[in-house]
């Protein structure tokens, strides 16, 4: 590892892995800082690209409704940023996999991730509610359909595309400002938080809602709310246990430590 494990991180870690396998239906939470281990800035705080470049318009919602063909002629047309890049060439990290293993294990029920690089499917997971949405897929504003990119027409002669089930206008995945989030991930997220008797608060801030106010609503359902992060987040108080470090390195750990504790 390249963080140093302390005596009293391992001690955590085992606390940890222990309160995991007594809970009967983990669910985590995921932020910025899984993606940023795997090579992808985050867009708040040092190095954001929000910070960098400035926030998106809040009125980019408002602005597709009202002329949704001149949206997709701006979208079709605007030059990438070089940061972009790195949303192509990011894989995995070993965060990533530790957390399919988990799942594999029949420990990990659900992600609730609030990151859009589509990571976690590509690691391998199954049980993912993308509630910023995934920059991979289109989406249907009306019905919400998903589609893949290469599933539907959009170039500049064709826009804005439709969606063959409802023709409603389609959209990229990702969630906009001004725009609400999906009704159908936001209805999983809840019903997710609410059956969840452990929550682990994996690389995230919690200064984004709606995604912060699960750990607290977890909590009032008597949920243990279990976080690793670099650093203290805004909702660090209300944890249960804190192991502060990359979830890139302490993940494949606690994963060893479930493990030997379960003899798997």
């Amino acid at each position: 590892m390249d963080f140093s494990l302390s005596e009293q991180i391992e001690h955590i870690i085992d606390q940890t892995a222990e309160l995991i396998c007594e809970s009967q239906y983990v669910v985590a939470l995921v932020g910025a800082g899984m993606s940023v281990e795997s090579g992808i800035s985050p867009f708040r705080g040092k190095g954001g690209l929000w910070t960098k470049y400035g926030e998106p318009d809040n009125r980019g919602y408002e602005q597709l409704l009202q002329d949704p063909k001149q949206w997709w002629v701006n979208r079709l047309t605007e030059q990438p940023r070089p940061e972009a890049a790195a949303f192509e060439t990011a894989t995995p990290n070993p965060g990533h996999y530790a957390l399919v293993e988990m799942e594999k294990m029949g420990i990990l029920k659900h992600i609730i991730t609030q990151n859009v690089d589509n990571l976690h499917k590509a690691a391998g997971h199954t049980n993912v509610a993308e509630i910023h949405g995934n920059r991979t897929l289109l989406r249907c504003i009306d019905c919400n359909m998903r589609f893949e990119k290469n599933e539907i027409d959009a170039d500049l002669e064709n826009v804005p595309p439709h969606c063959p089930e409802c023709s409603g206008i389609v959209k990229g995945d990702t969630v906009m400002f001004g725009e609400p989030i999906p009704t159908d991930v936001m209805h999983v997220c809840q019903q997710e938080t609410l059956k969840a008797d452990c929550m682990l608060l994996l690389g995230t801030s919690a200064v984004v809602y709606p995604a912060a106010a699960f750990p607290s609503l977890a909590k009032q359902n008597g949920a243990q709310i279990l976080e690793i992060n670099t650093e203290g987040s805004a909702l660090s108080e209300i944890c249960d246990l804190t192991i502060n470090g990359p979830t890139g390195e302490v993940l494949p750990t606690l994963v060893q430590r479930i493990r030997e504790i379960k003899e798997i």
